[in-house]
């Protein structure tokens, strides 16, 4: 199945160059963050429609007066270079319409936010949709209740479409320029033979945003689908399953009711989220570029087989670390809160590896069973990991890490027998000394970052613990450590204003990643 879809996708991704555009190719030669925002426009109504039903009428002008001026604005601007013979957006401009996205559309998000909720500063909203919009999830409001309904589906919303244009903005931006993770082993190389695959790199950016997102816009929302409504059989609420659906596609950790340990589907519905957090594991649901070989299973994909040993082998640490705490306590004879112990770290360590950051309702129940305090420098760990390339997840990425591991499996051959060949082939030696050198490079600058925002955490408020921990979760866009990476959870909404100004533009930083924003500073790409 895995084979089937990856070929299925893959194929739509790269169709014929020759066929004329379509009307999404047309629309996306305009500025991309006209086009988001035109999206986002449209996406109000949804919120609107459902503040209407529920009689919360301040709420629904909100959203529909934002989604009112959105879409006049949109149309002015259209109808101001409607006369202009609109050339394709090349791709350095696209990554720098992406940035814009980032930091400029969540402007435009948090005015209905900020109108529908009236109790908070606009800056607020603004951190809250930075965070929802990168898939970062950390949230000022702790206590759900403060929120409407209405209000938690626009976070679940806003979210879900950060997710997707990640995703997208994977295969037709970032993946053409070599950023992203695809930087570590590219097989469609200057001077190798020419392709399906490298036709569709060369194609218009329009053209292969238009492709992509046909591609993958449809199993995206299918799998939001599948995954709502088994939750809602689970006995989720249909607004408390859509919004955790949205988060599990999107690895966003965004909830209407403070977690999936306070649903109503129980374990049940944490083993749905589970079996769907394995796709941000691999980027084999829709590319082949960065294969280490040529096999296309996903079974064989080195960063999926990375996930699936930590998520195996942490939590049996994990959990021999709890026994051994509670057989220090006598309780060893409760069998049956010791399995709640070992899903309960299973959960939570797939959750955090995909940056996603549910905790398991079992996750307590771990810790009193053990006597133990939380883990968190473990879940930090496992959050700056991150999930595979090319997905929804963020972090350092799993295929880094894989590159990393084979430079240095290579040198302690080398110091054992130095005149030895290694065996491999011409992709893995690739990987392990072109790749192992950029993902190197990659990793220094994440922990120069991860230092920086730091020191300017510390400066303006923060004590060095909560530094590091903010510093974490923003760049590894795993918002729900700052709940439980530190010894208390930390209150985003008592911060300096301008450190939640800072903590937003690391979230943005560990979304786009370092590399693809010093693209931004290099003048040759500028001149092409």
């Amino acid at each position: 199945m895995w084979a089937g879809w990856n070929s299925s996708c893959r194929s739509r991704l790269i169709s014929s160059e020759t066929s004329s555009p379509g009307l999404t190719a047309r629309l996306l030669r305009f500025p991309l963050i006209l086009v988001l925002t035109g999206i986002a426009s449209i996406a109000m109504l949804g919120p609107a429609l459902h503040a209407f039903v529920q009689d919360d009428h301040s709420v629904a002008r909100a959203f529909l007066y934002s989604s009112v001026l959105g879409v006049t604005f949109i149309l002015l601007v259209g109808l101001a270079i409607a006369g202009r013979r609109q050339q394709d957006n090349s791709d350095i401009q696209n990554l720098a319409s992406l940035a814009l996205a980032y930091t400029a559309l969540p402007v435009f998000l948090a005015l209905p936010f900020y109108e529908g909720l009236e109790t908070t500063r606009f800056l607020n909203a603004y951190v809250e949709m930075v965070s929802c919009l990168t898939t970062t999830g950390a949230t000022l409001f702790d206590n759900p209740a403060r929120l409407v309904d209405s209000l938690h589906l626009w976070r679940g919303v806003v979210g879900w479409f950060g997710g997707l244009l990640i995703w997208i903005a994977a295969s037709a931006v970032l993946a053409p320029m070599n950023l992203g993770g695809f930087e570590i082993t590219v097989s469609a190389e200057p001077g190798q033979g020419e392709d399906a695959l490298s036709r569709f790199r060369r194609a218009s950016s329009a053209r292969r945003i238009a492709q992509s997102t046909q591609a993958l816009a449809p199993v995206y929302v299918g799998l939001t689908g599948v995954v709502w409504f088994l939750l809602v059989i689970g006995g989720d609420r249909p607004l408390v399953a859509a919004v955790h659906a949205m988060s599990t596609m999107a690895t966003s950790g965004i909830s209407a009711v403070g977690g999936v340990e306070n649903a109503g589907s129980g374990f049940g519905g944490e083993i749905v989220i589970f079996l769907f957090m394995f796709f941000a594991l691999s980027r084999l649901t829709f590319s082949s570029d960065t294969l280490t070989s040529k096999s296309t299973s996903v079974l064989g994909d080195p960063e999926f087989r990375i996930g699936c040993a930590l998520v195996l082998g942490v939590p049996l640490v994990l959990f021999s670390r709890h026994w051994l705490g509670a057989f220090d306590v006598d309780q060893v004879e409760d069998f049956g809160q010791a399995l709640q112990a070992l899903w309960g770290g299973t959960f939570t360590v797939m959750s955090f590896l995909s940056t996603t950051g549910f905790q398991s309702a079992a996750w307590e129940a771990a810790q009193s069973w053990s006597g133990l305090g939380t883990p968190g420098l473990l879940l930090m760990g496992l959050a700056m990991f991150g999930g595979g390339v090319a997905t929804t997840a963020g972090g350092v990425k799993l295929l880094r890490i894989y590159a990393l591991y084979l430079n240095g499996q290579r040198e302690m051959e080398r110091l054992i027998h130095p005149s030895s060949v290694g065996r491999a082939g011409v992709h893995t030696r690739r990987m392990r000394r072109e790749g192992a050198f950029v993902a190197w490079i990659f990793f220094m600058l994440f922990a120069l970052s991860l230092a920086l925002v730091t020191v300017l955490m510390a400066a303006f408020g923060e004590d060095l613990q909560n530094a590091i921990v903010l510093s974490t979760a923003a760049l590894a866009t795993a918002g729900p450590l700052t709940q439980v990476g530190a010894d208390a959870p930390i209150a985003l909404l008592e911060m300096h204003p301008a450190a939640k100004l800072v903590f937003s533009a690391a979230m943005v930083l560990g979304r786009m990643e370092t590399l693809a924003l010093i693209a931004l500073f290099n003048p040759s790409l500028w001149r092409r």
